[in-house]
């Protein structure tokens, strides 16, 4: 081969390599770019607005609820204009995140009904749970202090005629897609793999604290007594009212959280008398405390049922999933709290579940 030729192939060769790299990867799909005109939010969720039934259908909430959450949460998911294309509203991604919520919807459809990618969907959920439960909590769901657990014992009095009682307590598993080398973790009792969400509700269904993470496999108690609430309440963080009379009586009794016979007998939980036939004054006791109980499982029906992402298997890492039940708890109780726990009401099937092996009781339980 003449020198000539060589000249000529290597200029080729450079040729065609500065080609290919003048042509860029477009990193927006075509059908994406549509977004604007035909995506769900720009094409359908402004007509909504003009339906206040149909909207709430929509996002689960009432028009002037969602503006209000969009207020509190709003600086938190202003985005900087990018050389590609427009940012992403920050309504757009509140609406994106309540539609995965409220339907359980896997992120692939949801960047199908939005036009926008798979990534970017998981990125808005995962960024607006967080901004909801950090920006909503500190005013829907504070610290109990003695003053509004006293506001609690007063619910429970005149809704459901027990005294004393300043919450209600159970757990809930939420399902959850198996983690990696999590072995029998998170595999529960009922033959599927859950986190466990530890509830307490006042009189009115709302949550006044929650506890999210505790693997499938852990009891009630365990976790109740694995959780930073039992902690604050042993280590006096949170300080309940003093003992007080029963009404109508000369009797000195507690203020406690009432829960199952999964949990432990302690200072400040009452649980029901355990075994069968029973004298009639400890049956009527057990009838009283599973009526008012059954506060917090109406609660887990009425969470359930509206947001059904706690539904289905969540499909993320495990961290996301205690973000996800942390920020549908905390939109229960705003719901509640804006738009009244009367248009959140439904029926609601509680099963009761009796359990044997839930610790001895402490000596200052018992009377």
């Amino acid at each position: 081969m003449s020198s000539e030729d060589e000249f000529m192939l290597l200029d080729s060769f450079l040729l065609l390599n500065s080609v290919k790299k003048s042509v860029t990867h477009d990193p927006i799909h075509p059908i994406n770019r549509e977004r604007r005109h035909f995506g769900e939010y720009h094409h359908l969720f402004c007509e909504l607005k003009h339906d206040p039934a149909r909207f709430h259908a929509y996002t689960r909430m009432s028009i002037d609820t969602f503006q209000y959450i969009l207020t509190k949460i709003e600086h938190r998911l202003i985005k900087n204009r990018c050389n590609l294309h427009d940012p992403i509203l920050s309504e757009e991604r509140l609406v994106i995140t309540l539609r995965y919520l409220g339907n359980g919807t896997s992120f692939r459809s949801l960047a199908f009904s939005f036009r926008m990618g798979k990534t970017t969907v998981a990125e808005i959920v995962y960024e607006t749970v967080v901004a909801i439960w950090e920006e909503l909590q500190p005013i829907h769901m504070p610290v109990p202090s003695e003053e509004n657990l006293r506001s609690v014992a007063a619910g429970f009095l005149s809704n459901w005629n027990f005294p004393n009682c300043v919450g209600a307590i159970d757990g809930k598993h939420v399902p959850i897609r198996c983690p990696s080398n999590s072995g029998s973790m998170f595999f529960n009792y009922k033959k599927f793999f859950s986190v466990i969400l530890q509830g307490v509700s006042d009189a009115n269904y709302r949550f006044i604290n929650i506890d999210v993470g505790g693997s499938g496999k852990q009891s009630d108690g365990g976790t109740f007594q694995a959780s930073e609430f039992y902690r604050a309440l042993t280590d006096g963080k949170i300080n309940l009212p003093k003992h007080s009379f029963l009404p109508q009586t000369n009797v000195v009794a507690p203020y406690v959280l009432n829960g199952d016979e999964a949990y432990p007998l302690l200072p400040f939980v009452l649980k029901p008398y355990s075994g069968t036939h029973l004298p009639l004054d400890k049956e009527c006791f057990n009838k009283r405390l599973s009526r008012a109980r059954k506060t917090v499982e109406c609660a887990f029906g009425l969470l359930t049922s509206k947001w059904r992402v706690l539904a289905k298997g969540i499909e993320t890492r495990v961290d996301m999933v205690d973000s996800i039940v942390k920020c549908v708890c905390i939109l229960h109780n705003t719901v509640i709290d804006k738009d009244g726990f009367q248009q959140n009401l439904t029926e609601v099937s509680v099963r009761s579940v009796f359990w044997q092996n839930s610790g001895r009781p402490t000596n200052e339980a018992v009377y």
